[in-house]
């Protein structure tokens, strides 16, 4: 059943009035925090504006206040938020820049247009607002009070002091009792500037949002230039993560398979040499050959699984991951949560079981865990476009498990990084240990 367009509006009105307690607060402590900031901003600028001669002096109190703006404004900015208005996004005041040195922060702070917007917000356009709408909720106020308890303090009047009376002035001819049309006038009065009042603080605090959405608020090329720096950052990051991993798969196999291989043809050539001599030894010789290559081709095995199965390209990623579970020295759990019919990048499922091949391979290495869970599942984003493949592999080890630079943890977290994802470690001494991998999936990404 439908809600009746009267009640929609009883509740919308009382939502007005549950509201005023904290924009009628905000209305009222406003004005002065302006008026501080008013005073100091154009004291510390024109100051340093003053003294630009001097540059060093002239330099720092315009610098004081463009940081003494930015405090003021983020302030206004927290107030209107704990008013109940939406909340704005704050500008980025660390610039890269920064780091260059005294006049590389310099060039950064003086460059960003944040804190110049500040300035102006705080030093004028903010004091002339708030001065308005703080003279106007007063104004209101004090209408709507006085008028609802005019008939008790003009009890304590003697008639005839009073040389105005807003009766007369209404009715200038009419023939009645001034005191009591006076109090049932400014009682009526009184009504109205009430029962408007919370419609005036939301107006006025509305006024003060929008006008620090339009001033305090960040820009979007901040998310832009936020979304650039986390590509290059990205970037780096799958570089430094794909260099990593082709060395140490160079190191293994020139430290396992080709050594094996070498000392396989070195028993090849000596059983060579001894087959007519002594035949027995040669065979021997052609034995330890067999075994050499035998143990070369479980390394390579070994070493290709951080690499695409072809499982993986068949029947997707669960079905490898159910492979790579057989295969594991530790019995292993695999819980799929994915959705029916998902469909995911192949770049994104070789990540995913890369990521989880490891995990399995450390746990059966150091954790001594006898049980591991590998949990695979997509989880909608809120604030981005796209959602999140998310892998969690859990073992009940002894724990005590931590990230090394250049081993296999950090790496896995190079990886992902280069997907513009996240790897989490919990260890606790003890166990569990916990290994969260986050993967955002492209808009395209198919999925019920």
């Amino acid at each position: 059943m439908s809600t009746p367009p009267a009640s929609r509006k009883g509740t919308a009105y009382g939502r007005l009035w549950r509201r005023l307690p904290a924009e009628l607060a905000y209305l009222v402590i406003a004005f002065p925090i302006a008026l501080t900031g008013f005073v100091l901003v154009i004291s510390l600028f024109s100051t340093g504006i003053g003294t630009l001669i001097t540059f060093f002096i002239g330099v720092v109190l315009i610098i004081g206040a463009l940081y003494v703006a930015r405090g003021f404004g983020t302030l206004d900015v927290m107030l209107l938020e704990w008013t109940g208005r939406p909340a704005i996004p704050r500008p980025e005041w660390q610039d890269a820049r920064a780091r260059t040195g005294f006049f590389g922060w310099l060039r950064a702070l003086l460059g960003n247009g944040h804190y110049w917007l500040y300035l102006l917000h705080t030093m004028v356009v903010d004091f002339v607002i708030k001065t308005v709408t703080w003279v106007i909720m007063v104004v209101w106020v004090s209408i709507a009070l006085g008028g609802l308890t005019f008939w008790f303090w003009n009890l304590f009047t003697v008639s005839g002091e009073q040389s105005w009376h807003l009766s007369q002035w209404l009715f200038p001819n009419a023939d009645f009792d001034v005191r009591t049309v006076d109090n049932v006038l400014y009682f009526v009065l009184g009504v109205v500037f009430t029962a408007t009042l919370p419609f005036v603080t939301r107006g006025l605090t509305s006024l003060h949002w929008l006008v620090a959405r339009g001033m305090l608020s960040a820009w979007k090329s901040d998310a832009l230039q936020r979304q650039v720096a986390t590509l290059s950052e990205s970037r780096g990051a799958a570089q430094s993560a794909e260099g990593h991993s082709l060395r140490r798969l160079e190191r293994d196999i020139l430290d396992g398979p080709q050594q094996r291989l070498v000392r396989m043809q070195m028993d090849l050539a000596a059983a060579d040499r001894q087959l007519e001599a002594d035949p027995e030894k040669a065979r021997g010789l052609i034995a330890e050959a067999m075994q050499q290559s035998k143990d070369a081709l479980d390394e390579l095995r070994a070493l290709s699984r951080g690499f695409a199965p072809p499982i993986l390209l068949d029947r997707g990623l669960v079905a490898a991951l159910e492979s790579a579970a057989v295969r594991s020295a530790v019995p292993t759990r695999i819980v799929d949560e994915l959705p029916t019919g998902t469909a995911l990048a192949q770049e994104i499922e070789r990540n995913a079981y890369f990521v989880a091949s490891e995990a399995l391979t450390n746990a059966a290495k150091h954790s001594g865990a006898t049980e591991v869970e590998v949990r695979v599942s997509l989880v909608e984003a809120t604030d981005r476009a796209e959602s999140w493949l998310t892998v969690v592999v859990t073992d009940n080890g002894m724990g005590g498990a931590f990230s090394i630079a250049g081993h296999g943890i950090a790496g896995l977290q190079e990886r992902l990084r280069g997907l513009g994802g996240t790897l989490e470690l919990s260890s606790p001494a003890g166990g569990p240990t916990t290994v969260t991998a986050r993967m955002p999936l492209p808009t395209g990404a198919q999925h019920p």
